[in-house]
């Protein structure tokens, strides 16, 4: 509960004081309480995931992904604030997001050093990953254009037909290339929405990127699939 209350509260005042510093606008409470709100969505998932374990444990692995889920609920309150008032958010946002980015390298060495692995922690990584991606998604929408926005509702897309259909919400096998490919998609991301980097490459960026995730998700649900399959035949015609 310390740690969860921890995040909370220094993505409360971070992500406040950076909305008033860069984007000083006439009637801004309204404005400050939508960009708020984004990043409250992000950080308390992060919390709820957390405190939905039993016990509620937070090992030191988890406490960098929350430092990770404060940068991007930060992103995402910057991220709604320069699309409320019509201007680019770049500047604060890049460094931000590349710091969340790179602590994505991190957590998994500590989790596994300390002993600390498990699925609990697993899971809240991999959203929090979804989640800055979504956010860079967004942003980068405003430069590249709407369809940039297919890269960060991949994901959720998946979470949502999951639902629908079992065998998507079993585990996958370990698999490098979807590693790389996820971990390509906030590169891209962040590039396209660099200070003074061009439109053109970034979009060939982001698209390259967005093809690349495509083709992963699709390949994961053909995988998933099969395994369904085979367990259905292993179940039907014991050995």
């Amino acid at each position: 509960m310390a740690d969860v209350t921890a995040a909370v509260a220094a993505f409360l005042v971070a992500g406040t004081w950076l909305c008033v510093s860069a984007f000083p606008v006439p009637g801004q409470y309204v404005f400050l309480a939508a960009a708020i709100a984004a990043g409250g969505a992000v950080i308390g998932r992060a919390a709820a995931s957390i405190l939905r374990r039993v016990p509620p444990v937070c090992t030191p692995a988890d406490r960098i992904t929350l430092v990770r889920a404060v940068l991007v609920a930060c992103c995402a309150s910057l991220t709604a604030a320069g699309l409320l008032a019509g201007v680019p958010s770049g500047s604060l946002l890049v460094p931000l997001g590349t710091a969340a980015y790179l602590l994505d390298a991190v957590d998994g060495p500590v989790a596994r050093a300390t002993g600390t692995a498990s699925a609990a922690g697993s899971r809240l990584d991999t959203d929090t990953d979804g989640a800055l991606v979504l956010v860079l998604s967004c942003a980068a929408a405003t430069v590249t254009g709407p369809w940039t926005l297919g890269i960060g509702l991949l994901y959720y897309a998946f979470l949502a037909a999951g639902w629908f259909r079992p065998s998507l919400r079993e585990p996958l096998p370990p698999n490098a290339a979807r590693k790389i490919i996820g971990a390509l998609q906030s590169a891209a991301l962040l590039f396209a929405l660099t200070p003074g980097v061009q439109r053109g490459p970034g979009a060939a960026a982001v698209a390259l990127a967005l093809v690349l995730l495509a083709l992963s998700f699709g390949r994961d649900v053909v995988e998933l699939e099969r395994l369904r399959r085979d367990n259905l035949a292993a179940a039907m015609h014991p050995a």
